[in-house]
């Protein structure tokens, strides 16, 4: 079940945020995740799929089917939200049981579905139990045993692991992710958390001003974002401004450094990438790149120490890593600065 948006425009009334032109598809047993600023379109993608917004213009559609004025419980979306949605009236079972009930599936066969789900998800032991003797992990992963009993034509997961300690999200992160793949979903996920987005998803689709700037792989977003906009949200990383000079050089003002420039023009402006993890601490005299200076703020981080590296006449600091941040020098290979379009 591919599910596609074709230049989808909405307004919210009174108010100039929405989206714009957003165009893409998701393939059957695909998983995007959608990120972006706050006001950026994220939630308000994922409610006109859901048929929790209307009066959009442009298409979606599932499977080639035009979701416009398609009741919401006949759309066969499954949904995961944030703060979980349990009926506290209802035990685990009832709960993973709840859409079918909706259908009418029979009492027998819709508590063996639910059963199933459970030991899917390894909460079979705790059926008839109050959803309130569960953990928020546990309480998680009994919402998405109900969102995937149904056979949904697709999931939506709405920010479903920023309600959790940071010590739970990862397990369950990874166990989202490999029911994903065993059911074949195709999966919306909506999250502000970006290494959530790189972990699970099989492509990123970035949004800002409700415009979709980039959709890519997780790798391709991280280190060849097609602008400026998704460089400076994606990631940790040094941006700087500088002019094309000649024989693949740019200057930057207080240093002039090699790097692929293409077809760009001498005397071009261009905005330039670093990511902290392609910049070489302490590196040997003769070094292409190499920048003098010194050491600013530290953070430790465990694995590593992450510092600022201020060099003289820069208009502000490198941001590195390393083992130490005692250092005197860094070093940027040429193919590691990436320019970037506006």
């Amino acid at each position: 079940m591919s599910l596609t948006f074709d230049n989808v425009n909405y307004r919210y009334p009174g108010s100039q945020q929405g989206l714009h032109d957003v165009s893409f598809d998701i393939a059957q047993g695909e998983l995007v995740a959608v990120i972006g600023p706050s006001g950026s379109g994220k939630s308000t993608l994922l409610k006109l799929v859901a048929g929790l917004e209307t009066g959009y213009q442009g298409k979606i559609a599932l499977a080639g089917q035009d979701m416009a004025g398609a009741p919401v419980h006949q759309r066969g979306i499954g949904m995961v939200f944030q703060s979980y949605a349990l009926f506290p009236h209802l035990n685990v079972r009832d709960n993973v049981g709840y859409g079918l009930a909706l259908r009418k599936v029979p009492t027998a066969q819709r508590r063996a579905r639910a059963m199933e789900l459970l030991d899917v998800v390894g909460l079979a032991e705790f059926a008839e139990r109050s959803v309130h003797q569960l953990s928020g992990g546990q309480q998680q992963r009994v919402a998405l045993a109900r969102a995937l009993a149904i056979d949904p034509r697709a999931l939506l997961l709405d920010e479903p692991l920023s309600a959790l300690d940071a010590s739970v999200r990862g397990h369950l992160r990874d166990q989202i992710r490999a029911l994903q793949r065993q059911f074949g979903s195709t999966t919306l996920l909506v999250t502000h958390d970006q290494e959530e987005a790189l972990a699970m998803a099989d492509r990123v689709a970035v949004l800002k001003d409700g415009r979709l700037l980039q959709i890519a792989t997780p790798q391709d977003i991280y280190e060849k974002p097609d602008c400026r906009a998704v460089a400076e949200f994606v990631g940790l990383s040094t941006l700087l401004e500088g002019r094309v000079a000649a024989d693949n050089r740019v200057d930057f003002g207080f240093a002039t450094l090699a790097t692929p420039t293409g077809d760009r023009r001498a005397g071009q402006t261009v905005h330039a990438l670093i990511r902290p993890e392609h910049i070489e601490v302490d590196p040997a005299p003769g070094t292409t790149n190499r920048l003098e200076g010194r050491t600013g703020a530290c953070r430790y981080l465990g694995s590593l120490t992450r510092f600022d590296f201020d060099v003289p006449g820069a208009p502000r600091a490198f941001l590195a890593e390393g083992k130490s941040p005692a250092q005197q020098a860094i070093s940027i290979a040429p193919e590691h600065i990436r320019l970037l379009n506006d």
